[in-house]
């Protein structure tokens, strides 16, 4: 029998409650990571703003599984975890990498703030759409990892127009019906999926390592890693 006190209602004991709090505040810890970023961002130091992000997405990628572990629907039930995440997500996905394009000047100046606000609507409104993944995990249409697209965009520089234009494609392949790879949660080539996560993970390391200016085989190495995620959800599933 549980020591008196020990106990909460619902039979929830005082650790387990702590454990789903803990949680939930591991989670929002992504915001703080976000707002180091953008302070980065407003410095120009452009490497630390990708290296915050970075951290973000660690904390991203691991919280997912320490909610199902400490059962935070139960344990912890008035923060919605889903909320939680879309709030970070947001910050770290979103604002603070458009922001970065535009503060840079890699978007042409007299259309760098329309660019920048469809960045922000597109990506708002399509984590808001509650048909945002299928029943088998995977993303409906570009899933608004604005992060990657501006990480990609530091380190090979396009002519601001041609960025322009891919970020009018990409906000469109926002709601375009097609679907993406969720390396983390689909079961489909999920070990093929964690490895490429792994080779752009390393990838994405070197980048920063040579601030945003790495060799041309680590340019390479990205752009495959990129594209074997943007289309490996276009094959046919059974």
């Amino acid at each position: 029998m549980a020591k008196k006190g020990r106990t909460t209602k619902g039979g929830i004991s005082g650790p387990q409650r702590a454990a789903g709090l803990a949680v939930h505040a591991f989670t929002a810890l992504g915001a703080v990571l976000g707002f180091l970023a953008l302070l980065a961002a407003i410095e120009g130091a452009f490497a630390e703003m990708f290296g915050w992000l970075a951290a973000a997405l660690v904390v991203d990628a691991v919280d997912g599984t320490l909610a199902r572990r400490a059962n935070v629907t139960r344990t912890a039930p008035e923060f919605s975890g889903d909320t939680l995440d879309l709030v970070v997500d947001y910050v770290t996905y979103v604002l603070v990498p458009a922001y970065a394009m535009h503060r840079a000047g890699l978007l042409p100046e007299q259309v760098s703030l329309a660019a920048t606000a469809l960045i922000l609507v597109t990506a708002a409104l399509y984590f808001a759409d509650v048909r945002m993944k299928t029943a088998d995990w995977y993303f409906r249409g570009f899933p608004g990892v604005w992060n990657l697209f501006a990480f990609l965009a530091f380190v090979y520089q396009p002519e601001p127009w041609l960025l322009t234009a891919l970020v009018a494609v990409f906000a469109t392949l926002t709601f375009a019906p097609f679907t993406v790879v969720h390396p983390m949660r689909v079961q489909r080539l999920k070990m093929p999926s964690l490895a490429m996560l792994v080779v752009s993970g390393a990838l994405c390391v070197a980048a920063l390592w040579w601030n945003l200016e790495p060799p041309l085989a680590v340019k390479i190495g990205l752009g495959a890693t990129a594209l074997y995620f943007l289309t490996i959800g276009l094959l046919p599933r059974r």
